[in-house]
This record gives structure tokens, sequence and C-alpha cells, in this order.
């Protein structure tokens, strides 16, 4: 599904005095645009892990804007093509994303290009708290999708509580059957107190005969995230590490979160959001396609001090439009931000 791509930088559209240097792609296919993987990029050296630089273009999506709107706040954004997947789909690309605070719901737009415009579909959310007989939370968020060719479905991740990870499968990306959980505490270190944010990617480990990896936040009684990890063979079943892929001291933060996996030359990256009291900035960490490596690469994004960051960026998804690298991303303060497209 992946093919290398050579994305050029384009001169920055924003002022010289802004402050953004966004690092990171993924090269999906063009004609399928958004893969569950995240592919190969050819860049100049001098960004972390050889990655090409991304610069904000605009706002995609605001709370105010929104017909479902309970709590004002959204985060997690999820960007995913349809074509050569879905039959007659609503657009070129679907966009999820979800409130996080009760009763938080997972939410969908769609649009024919990853710089929009986006249209909220009218049924949200497509995924609520409540789901009989299967759960009755406070809130579900943190929607993360994959392609999975071989069931050609949709595959949903979400969290409700924050200490449970569940999967649902559609077949149109909108309306979802509920599959099981995959991910809690209880699969954790005793003391373990959230197992949330979760992504999964296609990634080959063979020596653990998996074919999947799972990347998310977990904390516990010290109150203080790092990134957790997890393999599989077939997306359902896991098998979790016990100790942190990725701890928040590792690189001098209080919390770090939001993970996605990259990879490029034979390598596999992971970035995440450090928390806003120590930069608030995306990092970058090469773990080695086999996940043996803790390369930490220090700053992938340089979250702007003014409009729109604020002094924070979180949660990337990344594709590609035409060979054009892009990433979504959580912009602003946590609970009072907008979800953004920055284009390589």
């Amino acid at each position: 599904m992946s093919e290398q791509q050579n994305p050029q930088s384009p001169q920055n559209p924003q002022s010289p005095s802004r402050r953004v240097i966004l690092r990171g792609a993924v090269a999906t296919s063009a004609a399928l645009a958004v893969g569950t993987t995240a592919g190969t990029a050819t860049a100049s050296a001098a960004t972390p892990g050889g990655f090409p630089d991304y610069r904000y273009v605009k706002t995609l999506l605001t709370p105010s804007q929104l017909a479902y709107n309970p709590t004002g706040e959204i985060i997690f954004p999820c960007i995913r093509g349809t074509v050569g997947r879905l039959t007659a789909p609503l657009g070129r690309y679907y966009l999820y994303y979800a409130p996080h605070d009760a009763p938080g719901g997972v939410c969908l737009a769609y649009g024919d290009h990853i710089e929009g415009p986006f249209t909220e579909y009218a049924g949200n959310p497509v995924v609520s708290r409540t789901w009989s007989p299967h759960y009755s939370v406070s809130h579900v968020s943190s929607p993360h999708v994959i392609w999975v060719e071989g069931a050609k479905e949709m595959w949903l991740y979400f969290h409700g509580e924050n200490t449970t990870t569940r999967l649902a499968r559609s077949k149109d990306g909108i309306h979802f059957t509920y599959d099981k959980v995959v991910l809690s505490t209880s699969m954790l270190p005793s003391g373990t107190t959230e197992t949330s944010y979760a992504r999964v990617f296609a990634h080959e480990l063979p020596a653990k005969n998996a074919h999947f990896v799972m990347l998310f936040m977990l904390n516990n009684t010290t109150n203080h995230r790092d990134i957790g990890w997890g393999w599989s063979a077939d997306a359902r079943n896991w098998t979790f590490s016990q100790t942190p892929l990725i701890r928040h001291t590792d690189v001098g933060a209080g919390d770090v979160g939001g993970p996605h996996l990259l990879t490029r030359d034979g390598s596999a990256y992971v970035t995440y959001n450090k928390d806003k009291a120590h930069g608030g900035d995306l990092m970058i960490t090469e773990v080695g396609n086999d996940f043996s490596l803790r390369k930490h690469l220090g700053v992938f994004f340089n979250s702007s001090d003014g409009a729109p960051d604020n002094g924070r960026s979180a949660a990337p998804s990344f594709g590609t439009e035409n060979g054009v690298p892009y990433m979504v991303y959580e912009s602003g303060e946590r609970l009072a931000g907008k979800i953004a497209v920055a284009r390589g």
C-alpha cells in the first residue's frame, strides 16, 4: 500500500516570524491516499530521522462551528482515505475526531482533499458512550481507524473509560459493529491507571509473529504518562510489553502521549507530544524496525507560540494526497484547541 515519495518542502506560506518547524511524513498510495501504515519518505537529512519539514496551512475543524459540540472541545484526529476501499463514500477522505470530556463521542467529517473543506457528518456521533449490551461509560474518545485489507473493513480503536481501549468494525466507515476490548489496565503491571489514546499500525515483527503494533499512552499511580506498546498477528488479540517504550523522563517531560509510528529507510520512529509545561512540542524517537532501539532525536515539531498552536501541538495523524505529505493534528491548548493541517 505504500510507495516511495520525495516530497519537496514548499516555501513557507506563513509569516517569516512564524516558529513552525514540523517534521514527519507518511508516503502512502496516491490512489488510496491515507494508508494504515506509516510509509517511507526521502527528505533532507537536516531534520530528525531525515523527514521533511511541514508547515501549518489552515484550521480544519473548530468546535464552535460543529453541530455536535457537547463540550466545546475536540481532540485526536485520524485522517483516512476511502478511494478503492469503500463503496460510494461521502468523500475521498474521512476525518475522525472526538470531544474528550463526557459524553465524548466518536465523530466523522468528510471531504475530497486533506486540506479540506470537511463537512460534518449529520449523524454524529457514530459511536457514543452507551452501546448496549457492550458498555455504558462516562465518555468515549480518541478514535483511530485503520483499513484492514483482509477483512475489507475499517477498524476503529477508541477508549472509554481511560482504562479501556475497544475495537469496532465497519464496511462503510460510518456504521460500526462492536467487536471487543483490546487493551485495559488489567493487561499491564499493577498500579497502571490509564491505557488509552491507542493507535494501531501494520508493521512486521517476525520475531514476535506479529503484523501489527499498537502504541498508546499509559499512566500509573505516579501520575506521569509514558508511551506503551504491544504487538499482534491479527490486530484483535494483543501482547503488551510490561515496560514503557518511551518514558517521560527519557525526554525531560512530565507527560508524553499521542504516539504515531513512522517508518523510513528500514527503520521505525515514534512521534509523540510533550506536555505544555515542558515545551508542548512533538518529539521523535527512533525505535528501529524491530523496536529494539531507543534513540531520542529531539524535537520533531516546534509548536508555534502564537495562533493557532499557542505553544501546544499533539496527536498527529499523517497521510499524502497526490504525493504531497500532510499532517493533521491537535492545535492549541488541551481541551481548548482545534484540528489543523500542515503540509510538507
